[in-house]
């Protein structure tokens, strides 16, 4: 007697004239890799313009974006791994980065082009990878976001990856756990992120992006990037909870964003937001 056969192998069977069953489902098998690649999501951005030069930084940015009286000179050097990317959250001069990129540092300092920096004070939050920068005045805050991103959200990361601007854009996996850099740190609970664009041609590890604001589709701010597992295409930010805790009583958001973000223009977005001075790079001078 003959053995019945599955719906699915009768059915293919009766298609491919009774083909072998090992060679059905090596066929599927591949179809299903094949819809796989097509599918993936890949949204790279094109290159950042270069950085602009002390005359279009004036124009560019606020009237009065900050003293003059701590104006400092900054050499021209090559990428530091002490660099890193710092935002505003407030126009009377108020910047959140990172705390590993300051932390150590005699004399941090935000380049405005033309082979000047800012010189700013600066306090290391006590229990996240976080630091308040503190200058006299500057540009227009980025706003938070109230409310907690949700699973598969989209992220924005504008700053200075290897030391040159650029943008990465990731999906939210979930919460995790990963030990904070420095010494004394114990571990730290952050939101996971897959990595789902780049800048194009920025190839390698993300260096210097750390400190850049993680944004949702409407400009706010979810989390401060301050990781990233590069075999795992993984990014790593503070939760919202503990940005919100690190800048109480210091935000004082600029007026809100027009356009929504997305893959295809997050690219422009971050040129933007460079070129308004509300995401600037920070470098340790020695």
């Amino acid at each position: 007697m003959d053995r019945p056969q599955r719906p699915l192998t009768a059915a293919l069977a009766a298609l491919t004239g009774r083909a072998p069953d090992w060679l059905i489902y090596a066929g599927v098998l591949v179809g299903l890799v094949l819809i796989s690649l097509v599918l993936a999501e890949k949204a790279d951005a094109p290159p950042a313009p270069s950085a602009p030069n002390e005359t279009e930084a004036a124009l560019l940015g606020p009237v009065t974006p900050f003293d003059p009286e701590v104006m400092v000179e900054a050499p021209h050097r090559a990428f530091q791994p002490t660099s890193g990317t710092a935002f505003s959250v407030a126009d009377d001069g108020r910047w959140v980065t990172a705390r590993h990129v300051v932390e150590g540092c005699r004399r941090p300092a935000l380049p405005r082009g033309g082979g000047r920096a800012v010189a700013p004070a600066f306090r290391l939050a006590p229990h996240a990878d976080m630091a308040l920068l503190i200058t006299e005045g500057g540009p227009a805050g980025l706003r938070l976001r109230p409310a907690a991103p949700k699973i598969g959200q989209l992220a924005y990361h504008p700053g200075f990856p290897q030391g040159r601007a650029g943008e990465a854009a990731s999906r939210l996996l979930g919460e995790d756990v990963i030990r904070s850099p420095g010494r004394g740190r114990t571990s730290e609970r952050v939101l996971a992120w897959a990595e789902v664009g780049r800048t194009r041609g920025l190839d390698g590890a993300l260096s210097g992006l750390s400190g850049a604001p993680a944004l949702d589709r409407m400009g706010r701010v979810m989390g401060v990037t301050i990781a990233e597992a590069p075999r795992r295409g993984r990014i790593y930010t503070t939760t919202p909870w503990d940005l919100a805790q690190a800048v109480r009583g210091q935000t004082r958001p600029g007026d809100a964003r027009d356009e929504t973000i997305t893959l295809d223009n997050y690219g422009r977005t971050s040129d933007d937001l460079r070129r308004d001075l509300r995401v600037a790079q920070v470098v340790c001078l020695s």
